[in-house]
């Protein structure tokens, strides 16, 4: 039987990730450690608390004491890092959390796994450390050349205190595999949507606003361009690259199903007003605001090495994800409603 520690388990992903794998394995055991701060949600895993397999920890990756106290009581084989502050509006105003959660976590959470697995289990034979990262580390791709992508060789670039954060983890990650020979993946993903997402982002944040008849805030133009990935199909690929992936590799994952910011967000209108019969729902509530600080204008990744090397690629395309989600929220505007409330501070 294989043991996950899943760090963020609680979040969008994360809570993503282990309800896909309980529903998938058998012989498995997970623990579940998220610090619940703000995006943490166990109401996401209230389907599975009562699962032998599954098991939950409060607490934080920066905390050493706790994790080395995780580690000798249910010896995990494979570490799966979620964990992390990630809305790129925050990070540019408290850069240093990021920095704290996002690096210093991830090298307390190194730390731990390399010492238990070397004094603890004699080696790192059938382990392995997993960061889930994301392709703002490479920068901006340009409006101008669509045929252009990111791939696994193109250099770091990040714009944000968010993306430095995440590239500054991911290359110490890379260093600990290179440097004590730790069995390291690391995956890089577009961005995600799907259930459970918490409302501060784009997709949500907008269903939220187009049902209470709000306005639907765009940075800039709203002509930035993002690659949008259904959630399960980012669980599938995460769980390959667990099972398969070859030992110090980065793998991206991506849809090829771009999309800018305005047009999702008119999809959001459109489907909406159908759904609810509801006129009122319309472009008219879209309104533009001032630009995000180094937004950049595109992300596109292209997942070639997965697919080759893995056999990995995406299942549900936009049109079905972007309406199975807008059904879902809908279907749970209790659910948003209640986090907004535990949140009110934020929204």
């Amino acid at each position: 039987m294989k043991t996950y520690l899943v760090t963020g388990g609680a979040g969008f992903i994360g809570s993503n990730f282990i309800l896909y794998l309980l529903k998938n394995h058998k012989d498995i055991h997970i623990v579940n450690l998220d610090a619940l701060t703000y995006a943490g949600n166990l109401e996401n895993l209230a389907s599975v608390e009562q699962d032998q397999r599954y098991s939950f920890v409060h607490s934080d990756i920066r905390n050493r004491e706790s994790l080395e106290k995780i580690f000798e009581k249910f010896s995990p084989d494979y570490v799966v890092n979620f964990a992390a502050e990630s809305h790129v509006d925050r990070s540019i105003v408290s850069p240093e959390i990021f920095a704290e959660t996002n690096v210093l976590g991830t090298v307390t959470l190194l730390n731990v796994a390399k010492s238990y697995w070397e004094n603890e289990r004699g080696g790192f034979s059938e382990c392995k450390f997993l960061q889930i990262s994301t392709d703002e580390v490479y920068g901006s791709l340009s409006l101008e050349e669509p045929d252009v992508f990111f791939s696994e060789n193109t250099p770091l670039n990040p714009h944000s205190p968010y993306s430095a954060s995440k590239a500054a983890a991911d290359m110490f990650v890379l260093s600990y595999g290179d440097t004590y020979g730790l069995p390291i993946n690391i995956t890089r993903c577009s961005n995600n949507y799907g259930p459970y997402q918490f409302p501060e982002k784009l997709i949500p944040l907008m269903i939220s606003n187009a049902v209470n008849h709000k306005h639907l805030p765009v940075y800039g133009d709203g002509l930035n361009v993002r690659d949008w990935l259904y959630v399960e199909d980012h669980c599938k690929a995460v769980d390959l690259v667990l099972s398969k992936g070859k030992v110090g590799e980065v793998y991206n994952i991506g849809g090829h199903n771009e999309r800018s910011n305005l047009s999702v967000v008119k999809t959001i209108v459109e489907k909406c007003s159908t759904y609810l019969a509801d006129e009122s729902i319309s472009d008219r509530l879209i309104s533009f605001v001032a630009d995000r600080k180094g937004h950049d204008r595109r992300y596109g990744i292209a997942p070639d090495k997965i697919k080759k090397d893995l056999g990995w690629q995406p299942e549900v395309d936009f049109e079905t994800g972007i309406s199975n989600t807008i059904q879902w929220y809908l279907n749970n505007l209790e659910w948003v409603e209640h986090i907004a409330r535990r949140n009110k501070n934020i929204f």
